[in-house]
This record gives structure tokens, sequence and C-alpha cells, in this order.
């Protein structure tokens, strides 16, 4: 069949009937089968309803209770995240126009209903990535059958044990969001995707046989009517929350600064 195509974009995932049914639950079950693969056997979840202070908002009603999230939020670790979202909800992801052609991968991709970024292209009469997941996350708040939208609102990957500030792009569409917290225990390696090559990594965790993921559901975050008109409250908030209930460390540092970090420990920079 013919993808679904707007603008730049093409996917799978508005297919309707026993078709997105049937693809929904084989990407989901052979995504498991994957995590399995690496080892990850068992994983334990948790859905955590906090006691929520002053700095945060959670009070809705009755009928705000059945409203279905815009968005999936996430801290992003390994590669792994985003197998386990596969799994667990088979969402769409915004990814690099290239993976979209890429063998096997791109159309997984498509069934996904991923977000494509179209970097080369500067053409004005095109939709910016942003406006799309804009309208791909007011399009899953409001429409069940809609495709879920799942952003790593970091940007980039952490050790686990922090979590970097957060770029607004998930919270301009003012839609509730649903945070979820990632955890990867080890002994001696981990499976966060920190500073060597991924070929290297995927091989370092097949050679360790048993490896564990922890993952931590909070309650659907409805936004404050303050937190909608201030994108940089309603992220900065979120991320305080998850940070509080997934015991992380909150750092200011960035991509950019972990571009630098990872060139040092290459040995790029020159002396004199």
């Amino acid at each position: 069949m013919a993808p679904n195509r707007e603008e730049e974009q093409e996917d799978y995932a508005h297919m309707g009937g026993w078709r997105r049914s049937v693809m929904y639950w084989s990407g989901r079950v052979l995504s498991r089968v994957m995590l399995f693969a690496f080892g990850f056997y068992w994983i334990q979840e948790s859905f955590r309803n906090p006691e929520f202070d002053g700095s945060v908002n959670n009070e809705v009603d009755c009928n705000e209770e059945l409203e279905r999230p815009g968005v999936i939020i996430s801290n992003h670790v390994s590669h792994m995240d985003i197998l386990y979202h596969m799994s667990s909800s088979f969402p769409s992801f915004v990814a690099k126009r290239s993976v979209g052609k890429l063998p096997l991968v791109g159309l997984i991709s498509k069934c996904l209903g991923c977000v494509y970024v179209q970097r080369e292209s500067k053409s004005s009469d095109t939709k910016g990535v942003s406006a799309v997941v804009n309208e791909r996350i007011q399009e899953a708040h409001g429409d069940k059958s809609a495709p879920m939208m799942m952003l790593f609102p970091e940007g980039t990957t952490t050790n686990g044990d922090y979590i970097l500030p957060f770029k607004t792009g998930a919270f301009l569409a003012k839609a509730p969001v649903l945070p979820v917290i990632l955890k990867y225990p080890y002994e001696r390696f981990s499976p966060a995707w920190d500073s060597i090559s991924g070929v290297r990594h995927v091989i370092l965790l097949l050679c360790q046989f048993v490896n564990y993921m922890t993952v931590t559901r909070l309650p659907i975050y409805y936004p404050s009517q303050e937190e909608k008109d201030n994108p940089k409250l309603y992220a900065e908030n979120v991320r305080r929350l998850m940070a509080r209930e997934g015991k992380l460390i909150m750092s200011d540092i960035g991509l950019a600064e972990k571009r630098v970090y990872h060139a040092a420990l290459n040995g790029l920079f020159c002396q004199g």
C-alpha cells in the first residue's frame, strides 16, 4: 500500500482498520523480542502518583482525567529506550529524513509514523518540523485512533544519573504530557550510550547476558494556563517533577557541552 503523504512526510501509521491493528501489535511484540535478545528478560514497571507541591500543577476535574495525553515525554539514556517505547506503545518519533530511505529501518520508521527532519530543505512553503510535531501532538490528544507521539526533550543521551534542560518543542502544543522515567541498573557495563561507538556498545551489551531496566510512569501532567502561555515554564516544571520522582540530578549542560567533552575524550583538541 502507498504510504500516507503530507508535505514531505510519509507514513503508514494513519492506516485504519485491521491493518493498523496488525502493524501495531506486531511492532510491539517484535520490539519486546529484540529487548529479550539484548538480555532484558524482565522489565520492572511502576506507576507513581506523587503528592504534588506548589511548583507543579496537576489539579484536573473528572472530565480531564479521561483525556488522552498528546505526547509521551521520556529521559534519554540509551538506544534501548526506543525499543522499550516501541514495545510499550509503538509511538512516533522524530528522525532524520535519511532514516526513511534505509532498508527495513526506513519501513519500520514509516510504520511508526516518524516525523522526518528535512534539514536539507530550505523551501519557504515546506512546514518546519516543529509545526508538524505540534500538529501530530494535537491530533494524538484529540483523536484516540491517531498515532501517539513520543519525544526526548533533552535532545541527547545522558549516563542515566542526570536530566538535562528540556527543549520546548514537546510543550508548544499546550497538550497534556505523559512523563516516563527510564533507568538501567548495572554492575559491570552500563547500557547508557555515552562515549563509545554504537557498534562497540551493542557488542558489549550482548556480552552482558542479563541487563536490567526500570520504568516509572507518572500520571498525565495537565498544564495550567500559565504553563500553556509559557512553554519554557511548562517544560521546566515537568523536568523538575521527573528529576524529583526519578531521583535524577538536574544539570544545566546541553548537547554543545557534550560534544566538547567527546572531542576531548577523542583527543581532537590541540594545544598551542
